[in-house]
């Protein structure tokens, strides 16, 4: 069994330059699969719109949704670090509501902290938020549930007046309290300078190497989801085309008669099948 990982292993771990790995889970299987290989971390994260309800982006999630997901992936993965991801709209109209739905993941699934997107213009957020008693994942650079504003998903920080920006909001992320934060789609050097200026453990989505730990989503990390493949993304497994091919072959074992075979097929007790029968020609 392994032995759950805590906050404080996290700020250890930055220290000793030992790497933090970090993967989403959006149900009770993968989560299971997830704390039989060793995972620190999981992320039930906002990504689940587009990988496993086929949203065309993270923004109809609500949180209702996210709790449900919580909830199945705490019961897959009782001893591993589980981080519940605040969805659009659920924590930017006001502190009040950011406070009462980080709770929500801490009452309703057990999750052991909330990450949230925005780093200069949601400070109060987060810091209201730790003040309650949970802990915060900031998340910075592309930011899928602000997109629009970015010009659509693309990569942040790729000039020296972009990468001030990132780095801005990276420090007010830390200054409002966070213990964590998370870095998406900007350059290696920028992730590297963040991660040696701040005392929080640093994650990468697309970040570069050199954070203390990194991040991938599992349906892009083992060729689940088929729409689209960022750059920063490395496919480990094809799923995809294994379960296809299988089910292909199921198809054709049907309706080639292959299967099921008698390998399949349940028997009744010794005798019984007569008695059966007789009692069936009775009825006639």
């Amino acid at each position: 069994m392994n032995k759950k990982k805590m906050i404080q292993d996290f700020y250890r771990m930055k220290q000793e330059h030992e790497i933090i790995t970090f993967l989403t889970a959006y149900d009770f299987p993968t989560a299971q699969f997830a704390e039989a290989a060793g995972l620190d971390m999981l992320l039930v994260g906002d990504s689940l719109g587009m990988c496993v309800y086929g949203y065309s982006g993270t923004n109809p999630v609500n949180m209702d949704q996210m709790i449900y997901h919580a909830q199945a992936v705490r019961r897959g993965a009782p001893n591993t670090f589980v981080i519940g991801d605040m969805p659009f709209m659920s924590y930017q109209s006001s502190v009040e509501k950011a406070v009462e739905n980080a709770g929500r993941f801490l009452k309703e699934a057990e999750c052991d902290a909330i990450k949230l997107e925005g780093g200069v213009r949601i400070k109060d957020k987060i810091k209201a938020i730790v003040d309650s008693g949970i802990t915060v994942m900031g998340h910075i650079g592309l930011t899928p549930q602000s997109s629009g504003q970015l010009g659509g998903h693309k990569a942040q920080g790729r000039t020296a007046d972009a990468a001030r920006l990132v780095v801005e909001d990276a420090y007010a992320v830390q200054d409002a309290g966070a213990q964590m934060i998370l870095l998406e789609a900007i350059p290696p050097e920028v992730g590297e300078f963040i991660t040696r200026k701040l005392s929080i453990p640093v994650l990468s989505i697309g970040a570069g190497p050199h954070c203390d730990g990194q991040l991938l989503i599992v349906s892009d990390m083992i060729g689940q989801f088929q729409a689209f493949t960022p750059k920063f993304v490395k496919k480990y497994c094809n799923v995809a085309q294994v379960v296809t091919d299988a089910m292909k072959a199921y198809c054709e074992e049907v309706r080639a008669g292959k299967f099921p075979t008698e390998d399949h097929c349940y028997r009744m007790v010794k005798g019984e099948d007569e008695k059966f029968l007789n009692l069936m020609e009775e009825k006639r």
